[in-house]
């Protein structure tokens, strides 16, 4: 009788055991967002020397006006 007890108990024990730890450790997943990297357009002289060559070539051109007035 007392073993039938204890067999009982075992059982019981042993299928609640198997049932909680059945699936093991899992690692959390955590999803990191990527970074996004907006990369700026070369910048270019251009918008400052098209400007300071027609500038030069003003003053090239009122210097060397040879007006014998």
């Amino acid at each position: 009788m007392i073993m039938t007890k204890f067999a009982t108990f075992a059982a019981a024990l042993g299928l609640t055991a198997t049932s909680a730890l059945a699936g093991g450790y899992v690692a959390p997943v955590v999803e990191v967002e990527p970074v996004i990297v907006e990369e700026q357009p070369a910048s270019s002289n251009a918008g400052l020397v098209v400007p300071a060559l027609l500038l030069l070539g003003v003053i090239a051109a009122v210097a060397s006006d040879d007006d014998d007035s």
